[in-house]
């Protein structure tokens, strides 16, 4: 049967203490609304509305690229009314699951289950029982197990407060029940708003069949109110991931420091050392081996590379076998082929790096094209920006570049040449041949330095 799913994210969210919307907020560096769009599309569903309020312009900026619906709410008078605002383009021929965008991590094999609920009933409500239930709707049952109602905190009992399985607010209905029963909710009670499971009590009280599915966790329908409740949410979303990998192959480190900002995918036998950042889609071809302290962002690792501690790579493709770093700098556009070595403190730019070839040492590469077997000293930099443009240095390949030399691009170096140290280098390099361009020595006796005539200063 097709379904249309509605997703709740109107709420201004003021204890985020925020300028920008709570669905905004990040997740994994992902929106929390994000991760809502994300499981609704599992679903297939025939189409998704959102309900967007509070800087609703925002939202759609941030995650318009999403094929939803956007209905407005222009004033937040609960869940109910929100609802209340999807009515009128809701085809009343599909089934209906409502979720919320400040609940990211629920599943969609639990919201499969819970739509399969509803064979035999009219509509199911997702519950959970929690170790602490305060601030949430709770589930009055008859003895007989049968739900009863549903009942906000603020308009519970004391002895009704006791109660430790809650409402989630996840409500699954079958084609046109929302459409007979929302229009009979009201605002009466303690908040003066419409509260969307007085559609469950209505139901219930008139006889009709409803279903209660009990979460398949209790993390999965934790919501967010707060930065506290985000930032413990954050941790139970690396612990699920860091888990999933482990029994992947991977081994980490220490699960506990292990951020994932992104999508990774990860072969077997990859290691994770601890305080590793990924954002972004990264991936990690089988054996390859990552130090403490990185950060990688939307970068692709073959099979068999080391990366060393302490090293930034971003926007990157590293082949089989290279290894990189300590203190590495990747910058976006670059290559490494095969078996490549980029060292400690080398910056490179915009650059194929050959296979087996070698920057070692606190080197700047960047705009360049260097070929196969080719060594490049300590301190050698590609002058490749005149302060207006940016120019292309090719080094091709066998090349022996010693230490400390500038190559101002544009620029070619011919095949198995040889760059003397502290060499400059202007123009073209044949190949085969040694080229030394250094200013010749001067030694000037007699020569001071300037001394300050300030007092105090050494």
């Amino acid at each position: 049967m097709p379904l249309s799913i509605i997703i709740l994210a109107a709420g201004r969210g003021v204890r985020m203490c925020s300028n920008k919307p709570k669905v905004l907020h990040l997740l994994a560096g992902k929106p929390l609304l994000e991760h809502v769009f994300r499981q609704a599309e599992n679903l297939a569903p025939a189409e998704i509305f959102c309900v967007v309020g509070h800087e609703q312009n925002q939202i759609k900026e941030a995650l318009g690229h999403y094929p939803v619906n956007w209905i407005v709410q222009a004033e937040q008078r609960g869940t109910g009314h929100a609802v209340m605002q999807v009515l009128p383009v809701l085809n009343p021929e599909h089934q209906v699951l409502v979720l919320y965008g400040d609940v990211p991590l629920i599943q969609s094999d639990t919201l499969q289950k819970q739509l399969a609920t509803l064979h035999d009933h009219v509509l199911s409500l997702l519950v959970a029982t929690v170790v602490n239930p305060e601030g949430l709707g709770r589930i009055v049952r008859e003895s007989t197990g049968k739900l009863s109602r549903v009942v906000e905190e603020k308009d519970a009992a004391p002895e009704e407060k006791k109660i430790r399985e809650i409402n989630t607010g996840v409500l699954a209905a079958q084609p046109g029940v929302l459409q007979r029963w929302l229009p009979c909710v009201t605002a009466q009670n303690n908040q003066h708003e419409y509260y969307l499971p007085d559609v469950i009590n209505l139901a219930a009280q008139a006889g009709e069949s409803v279903a209660t599915c009990v979460a398949s966790a209790e993390k999965e329908v934790l919501g967010v109110n707060n930065r506290l409740q985000l930032a413990s949410l954050e941790r139970v979303y690396q612990k699920n991931l860091a888990e999933k990998l482990l029994l992947s192959g991977v081994s980490l480190a220490d699960p506990s420091r292990l951020d994932v900002r992104g999508e990774l995918q990860v072969a077997e036998d990859v290691h994770i050392e601890s305080n590793v950042l990924f954002e972004g889609h990264v991936s990690l071809g089988a054996g390859t081996q990552i130090g403490p302290n990185n950060y990688i962002r939307e970068t692709q690792i073959a099979k068999n590379v080391v990366i060393k501690a302490n090293c930034v790579i971003e926007g990157a493709l590293i082949e089989e076998g290279c290894v990189v770093g300590p203190f590495a700098r990747i910058r976006p556009g670059t290559v490494l082929k095969k078996q490549a070595h980029i060292g400690n403190f080398v910056e490179v730019k915009k650059t194929i790096v050959g296979e087996k070839s070698k920057a070692n040492h606190l080197s700047y590469l960047g705009d360049a094209i260097i070929g196969r077997g080719v060594n490049v000293g300590a301190g050698t930099i590609t002058c490749n920006y005149d302060g207006v443009n940016k120019y292309q240095t090719m080094i091709e390949d066998g090349v022996f570049i010693g230490s400390n030399t500038s190559l101002v691009a544009p620029i070619r170096i011919g095949m198995n040449a040889t760059i003397g140290a502290g060499s400059t280098v202007t123009k073209e390099v044949p190949g085969d041949v040694l080229t030394v361009a250094r200013g010749r020595q001067v030694n000037i006796p007699g020569w001071k330095r300037k001394t300050s005539t300030k007092k105090g200063d050494a």
